[in-house]
């Protein structure tokens, strides 16, 4: 299998993921131009794209999502809600009813050769999941734009190979910061999303020996840093109650806007 953030940020997202045989994308919240630049690093094309799922509706999960589909003709998988809340955004464009593919959380489908497990995430979208994909006995998630982590959450994230995680934010840097009161409570709520502190907390509760990577991502420009959230997370994973030490796993931050280095296994 291989992983790849395109970009990973409040600003725009933008996951690809597959196998020799099959190529995904994970959301498209950037330009098709900046998609398509990303694929090419990775020597993929869109037209080899399969499946381009989308996580939720938010503008940095699908502002591409329109173009690419139209462009070479992929099919959008997502949920029943998403897919009504796309529909209704004007920006994207008019996307071919055929091209829409109901899936929902729990339910696991095969594309080509990977088969795809979307879970229920707590964000404030209409129906949001998050992804992990198995092929071959390996696996990898892209879980971002969670207010908290449960127990079911913790399940789905187990026995990861290969794991993107959010870190959005520092809790001290959001609460002194520029954002009006409103949107702080909504970042913190449970509806919101994960800070580095947390991330590193649910890091404690799925490390195994065999975890390859884990890419930290959906950091904010305004409340967040890599080093910061890299440091966190690091330390919440010392403090923490596992055996490991952070040193033990492969941690990087995923970049903003451009790829961060594919990860094969």
């Amino acid at each position: 299998m291989r992983l790849c953030s395109i970009a990973s940020g409040s600003s725009g997202n933008c996951i690809y993921t597959g196998s020799d045989r099959t190529h995904l994308l994970i959301d498209a919240g950037i330009s098709a131009k900046k998609v398509e630049e990303g694929l090419r690093e990775l020597q993929v094309e869109g037209k080899d794209i399969q499946g381009l799922l989308i996580t939720h509706e938010h503008s940095d999960h699908i502002k591409g999502a329109g173009i690419l589909a139209r462009r070479y003709g992929i099919p959008i998988y997502a949920t029943k809600g998403t897919i009504r809340r796309m529909k209704a955004a004007k920006s994207l464009g008019v996307i071919d009813e055929g091209l829409y593919r109901v899936i929902r959380a729990d339910d696991r489908f095969m594309i080509g050769d990977v088969q795809v497990e979307p879970f229920r995430i707590s964000h404030d979208a209409a129906e949001p999941v998050a992804f992990r994909f198995s092929c071959g006995g390996k696996s990898a998630a892209i879980a971002t734009d969670m207010g908290v982590y449960t127990d079911y959450i913790v399940e789905h994230l187990k026995e990861l190979d290969v794991l993107l995680l959010e870190a959005n934010h520092d809790i001290q840097m959001l609460q002194v910061g520029p954002y009006p009161y409103p949107l702080k409570q909504r970042i913190l709520g449970e509806c919101g999303h994960l800070s580095n502190e947390s991330a590193g907390q649910l890091l404690c509760k799925i490390l195994h020996d065999h975890m390859k990577k884990i890419y930290l991502g959906h950091l904010s420009k305004e409340n967040n840093y890599a080093e910061l959230a890299y440091e966190t997370v690091k330390l919440e994973i010392q403090l923490g109650p596992v055996t490991y030490g952070a040193g033990d796993f492969d941690i990087q931050v995923a970049k903003r806007d451009c790829c961060s280095g594919i990860c094969e296994w």
